[in-house]
């Protein structure tokens, strides 16, 4: 691990404790928030999905607002720590909360912390790293984060059966990983000078006209991948029909946490020496392998083996396609990319799961999981109509 850490700038490690220590207190939180709605606060499903509906939507609004202000600004770094702070104040006082509009008040400010964030960190990330172990960067940062989503439950866990806490005391402990967070954020991450040539660079529509045809396609594919990628909760509830008890569901979620922790590190890496359009292609393949065989297992051990395997999908594409983002686009325009990039996504996200939930209804698990399946492989084979652009091919170089 020392060598692994020495092969990448200070900063690309410093942000990826930065990740670790935000899942570990998000996490001692959010696995726990619907019980906290329906067994305190007295709230039911219908709240739950407010709530999370309004929660990622203003993510995904922020993550694009929030690129093209890394662009216009002359330093990234205010932005990712004014977001991290944010959202490491507000995320606690969950605990307080007297009423199910107060916990989506404080998940909308917590939310509009991490849209804050994420593309300027990204971006930031990008500029540090030398191109040729970009892949790598981003691999160990999205590590960091699955190893605090690893972490975040087993801490709340210990805190609820071992020490007797209640679920608001937990909830207000998780201001301690959010405080790190902030301390490493201002001694540990410096940013590298940006080489921006003449004033302020151009926001909006002027940005996004010089972005050229190659990220445009590829952000093209990652939108029809995720009109297919629906919220993992469905796959919860696979495991649920399939026999799986809730403890073991608990148990396998936190394994998955694991494969995708190893996985990205692993994934990214290997971009950097095959490419990215290949590894992306290859997670997206194993992403329809793998809901074509929810469609069809039965069996508790069939469902938990492909569940499991489900992990290796993030390890191919998580890493490799924000390090694809950074490639295909020039370093003043990053912020800008990240954003579309995250925009697109969280927004792509919700009419996911709305689909696949209409599609579980009406014609039953195995229809909407196939759907999930074609979609994935229609996005991959758009990806063959890319060629590789002259600014991957002279950073390669």
């Amino acid at each position: 691990m020392r060598r692994v850490l020495s092969r990448l700038p200070g900063t690309v490690v410093a942000l990826g404790v930065v990740s670790f220590f935000t899942d570990l207190s998000s996490e001692m939180i959010y696995p726990l928030l619907p019980v906290f709605l329906t067994t305190v606060l007295a709230a039911g499903p219908r709240a739950l999905g407010v709530i999370e509906g309004v929660a990622e939507t203003t993510a995904a609004g922020v993550k694009f607002l929030s690129g093209l202000w890394a662009d216009r600004l002359r330093r990234r770094k205010p932005l990712v720590v004014a977001g991290y702070s944010l959202a490491g104040l507000v995320r606690p006082l969950i605990g307080l909360a007297g009423s199910w509009p107060a916990v989506l008040l404080l998940r909308f400010a917590d939310r509009v912390g991490k849209g804050l964030r994420s593309s300027p960190r990204d971006a930031l990330i990008a500029d540090a790293t030398p191109a040729e172990r970009r892949g790598e960067a981003f691999g160990l940062q999205r590590a960091f984060d699955h190893a605090g989503a690893v972490a975040g439950p087993l801490v709340a866990a210990a805190l609820l059966a071992w020490a007797g806490l209640s679920l608001r005391t937990v909830f207000l402990l998780a201001a301690i990983p959010a405080a790190v967070v902030v301390v490493v954020l201002l001694a540990a991450v410096h940013e590298p000078p940006r080489r921006i040539m003449g004033p302020a660079v151009a926001v909006g529509a002027p940005a996004m006209r010089e972005l050229e045809r190659p990220f445009l396609l590829v952000l093209a594919a990652v939108l029809l991948f995720t009109l297919g990628n629906s919220t993992d909760a469905f796959l919860l509830l696979r495991l649920a029909d399939a026999g799986v008890p809730a403890s073991g569901i608990a148990l396998v979620w936190s394994a998955f946490h694991v494969v995708k922790m190893l996985a990205t590190y692993a994934g990214g890496r290997l971009s950097d020496r095959w490419g990215r359009r290949p590894m992306v292609t290859a997670g997206w393949m194993v992403y329809a392998a793998v809901y074509l065989a929810f469609a069809v297992v039965d069996s508790s051990p069939a469902v938990i083996a492909t569940f499991l395997a489900y992990g290796l999908y993030f390890g191919l594409t998580e890493p490799v396609e924000k390090a694809w983002v950074a490639d295909l686009v020039p370093e003043r325009l990053r912020g800008t990319a990240f954003g579309l990039y995250h925009g697109t996504v969280g927004l792509a996200a919700l009419p996911a799961s709305l689909l696949f939930g209409l599609l579980w209804q009406r014609f039953g698990a195995p229809t909407a999981f196939a759907t999930g399946a074609a979609l994935a492989a229609a996005a991959s084979a758009l990806l063959l109509l890319l060629r590789p652009s002259r600014r991957v091919e002279q950073a390669a170089s």
